[in-house]
C-alpha cells in the first residue's frame, strides 16, 4: 500500500558537505533521524483526513493542539529536515550578493552583525531546536524555535534555517555547538536558494 509521504532525496551527495558535515552524520541525521518522522507520519495519519493534506497544511492544522502533538512533530520535523538540507549547498556560505544582501543591510545591520546574530540564535537556542532567517511583511528577522516548532506556523517565510538538535552536530563537533554554526554560516548556507525564495516574497 502507497505511502503518502516520502523521504525526499537530499539535493546533493551525502559527502557533499563534508567535511562541515561528515557522510557519517548525513548517514544517521537524514538517513535515520529525517526518515523516522516520515515513517511516524505515514503511521500516524494512515486512515485520516492528514493523509491527503501536504506537510504544511497539516503543520497549520495541528500546531497548538495538544491531542494532535504526534502529528504535529512528526510533520513539522519532516517539513523542517527538507528545509534545512536546502538552506545549504557545497562550497557557499560567506556574505552573500543580490537581493538578499541589500535586505540584510537594510534590515538587520549588514552582514557581519547579521552572522553574530544568527549565530547567536542557534548557539543559545536551549536544548533541541533551530534558528531561522525569515521574512514577513517584507522585512528580515532571526528567529529560533524549539523542539518541532517552526515558522510555518504562523505567516513568516522561512528563508533559511540551521537544525541545532544534537544529531544535526554531535558525532563531528560533540559538545561544539558553536563551531558547527559557524562553519555552516562560513561554507554552506545556500544563498543562491534565499534569493530564489525573497524575491517571491519581497516587494523592496
Amino acid at each position: 500500500m502507497p505511502t503518502p509521504f516520502t523521504l525526499p532525496p537530499l539535493p546533493y551527495a551525502d559527502d557533499a558537505l563534508a567535511p562541515v558535515i561528515s557522510a557519517n552524520t548525513m548517514g544517521f541525521h537524514y538517513g535515520k533521524h529525517h526518515k523516522a518522522y516520515v515513517d511516524n507520519l505515514n503511521k500516524l495519519c494512515e486512515g485520516t483526513d492528514f493523509a491527503s493534506l501536504s506537510l504544511k497544511e497539516i503543520i497549520k492544522k495541528t500546531s497548538g493542539i495538544p491531542e494532535k502533538s504526534g502529528i504535529f512533530n512528526n510533520a513539522a520535523q519532516a517539513w523542517n529536515h527538507t528545509f534545512f538540507w536546502e538552506s545549504l549547498a557545497p562550497k557557499q556560505g560567506g556574505k552573500p550578493s543580490g537581493k538578499i544582501a541589500f535586505l540584510i543591510d537594510r534590515d538587520l545591520g549588514g552582514y557581519d552583525k547579521f552572522k553574530a546574530d544568527f549565530a547567536n540564535a542557534a548557539v543559545t537556542q536551549f536544548g533541541s531546536g533551530w534558528a531561522w532567517l525569515v521574512v514577513e511583511n517584507d522585512r528580515l528577522s532571526i528567529r529560533k524555535t524549539s523542539n518541532a516548532e517552526t515558522p510555518v506556523s504562523g505567516t513568516a517565510t522561512p528563508l533559511l534555517t540551521i537544525d541545532v538538535w544534537e544529531h544535526a552536530y554531535y558525532l563531528d563537533y560533540q559538545n561544539r555547538r558553536a563551531d558547527f554554526v559557524n562553519a555552516v554560516i562560513d561554507n554552506l548556507l545556500n544563498w543562491e536558494r534565499a534569493n530564489d525564495r525573497v524575491a517571491a516574497q519581497t516587494t523592496a
